[in-house]
């Protein structure tokens, strides 16, 4: 009995030598700056960054293989911090928003026949050629971007078009890849004047299927004293780097597309006000 215990006991000690030689020499080195930078970042593991979660883009910082303003939820004030550890200096960037490319709501837009499917934008979008709106470019108003928005700055306004909060938004990106029609953009936050169009469609479709709907004239590019506007397949586009908010552009517009968000104390209202103007 006595000799059993012993014989068990020197095999613990073997084993336990073993075990711990094992975990010294196979030990895997801990990456003191990509845990420090863990500390540092949100959290929300969102996926905005377009790495596997917060750790993933720490990992990928601490290795030079992301940059340190990768977190868009973080913005420069996190990018500072991750400068620090890193060693090197932040370029924080501007905060990104993100908007809607389509006025086309359900009292501007026609629809071809009346969808009773799954109530989900990418299924909707399966349906017949895109979708129930007789714009195929435009925006089928079941949420999809909605519910894939970590943030909660997305919703759904009553005329079946998403509404951004600007203050909850992080320009994480997802309700952008969430879009299959690929009507979420971001654009900077201090640029307030859009174009709320997608339809690549020649002016006489156009007219046919939206009360709002981008025609190329033109009239917007020869305006811009910036030339930040340019027309191509037949839609018109604004270049933000070279956008003043300038406003010329949004009175010249003769279908209202153009909206300039700081002309009302929500930008959404502009939104409506500038398809009402058309509607009426």
């Amino acid at each position: 009995m006595l000799a059993a215990v012993i014989s068990l006991g020197l095999s613990g000690l073997v084993f336990g030598g073993l075990l711990g030689f094992a975990a010294t020499k196979f030990a895997v080195p801990v990456d003191e700056k990509a845990a420090a930078i863990r500390e540092v970042l949100p959290g929300a593991n969102c996926g905005g960054c377009g790495f596997a979660g917060c750790s993933g883009l720490a990992d990928a910082i601490s290795k030079g293989l992301a940059p340190v303003n990768k977190c868009p939820v973080g913005g420069p004030e996190v990018a500072a911090k991750i400068a620090a550890i890193m060693g090197v200096e932040a370029d924080g960037g501007e905060r990104q928003v993100a908007h809607v490319r389509c006025l086309g709501g359900c009292d501007r837009a026609v629809d071809r026949f009346e969808y009773k499917g799954i109530p989900d934008c990418l299924a909707a979008s399966m349906v017949t050629n895109g979708g129930h709106k007789a714009c195929t470019y435009g925006c089928l108003g079941f949420g999809t971007c909605v519910k894939a928005c970590p943030f909660g700055a997305l919703s759904m306004g009553p005329d079946g078009l998403p509404v951004v909060d600007r203050e909850k938004c992080t320009g994480c990106g997802k309700c952008v890849a969430a879009c299959p029609k690929g009507l979420m953009f971001l654009a900077p936050a201090s640029k307030t004047v859009h174009i709320r169009c997608n339809n690549k469609d020649k002016a006489p479709v156009v007219r046919k299927v939206c009360k709002v709907g981008c025609i190329a004239c033109g009239a917007c590019a020869r305006a811009c004293p910036s030339q930040a506007i340019t027309v191509a397949d037949n839609l018109a586009r604004i270049d933000y780097t070279k956008c003043t908010n300038c406003g010329t552009c949004v009175a010249k517009c003769p279908v209202k597309v153009i909206v300039d968000e700081s002309r009302a104390a929500d930008g959404e209202r502009a939104v409506a006000a500038a398809g009402d103007q058309v509607v009426s």
